[in-house]
């Protein structure tokens, strides 16, 4: 019993390595070759040896293209004609309801929002109105 090793440690032999390489090449996923290889060996073995060793370095599957993002969110703004709904706004997005909620043509402004704020500037002006002074807003106290 090993007290304090809690997972079998696996030796790379030079087997080891050069099917890494051949595999790597052939662009298997680190998961894959972690089977191919058995003996223990983790998906994270074989990415952790893979950048040792210097492999060339694969596009990540889980990451989404930003040429694409920017290319998709450009072609949403140059349709100025279509209406955003609750599910096209974003954070960045002026959030000012246009219509009412059960009508078939209820939108949001959708155009940017002042930074922090949940609404354009022209629907920031109308919800938010500044605040008289104190003594302008109350009426002068009489005394008896």
């Amino acid at each position: 019993m090993r007290p304090f090793c809690l997972r079998k440690t696996h030796a790379w032999t030079d087997e080891r390595i050069d099917l890494l390489r051949r595999l790597w090449e052939k662009g298997l996923s680190a998961s894959q070759i972690a089977g191919e290889i058995g003996d223990g060996v983790t998906r994270n073995a074989v990415i952790g040896k893979a950048h040792r060793l210097g492999l060339k370095s694969r596009p990540s599957p889980v990451k989404t293209d930003s040429k694409n993002k920017k290319a998709s969110g450009k072609a949403a703004k140059k349709d100025k004609n279509a209406k955003v709904t609750l599910l096209d706004l974003t954070e960045r997005m002026c959030k000012w309801p246009i219509g009412h909620p059960g009508d078939d043509d209820f939108h949001f402004c959708g155009k940017n929002s002042v930074a922090g704020m949940p609404y354009c500037e022209a629907h920031c002006r109308e919800a938010y109105q500044a605040q008289q002074p104190r003594k302008d807003r109350r009426p002068p106290r009489v005394r008896p």
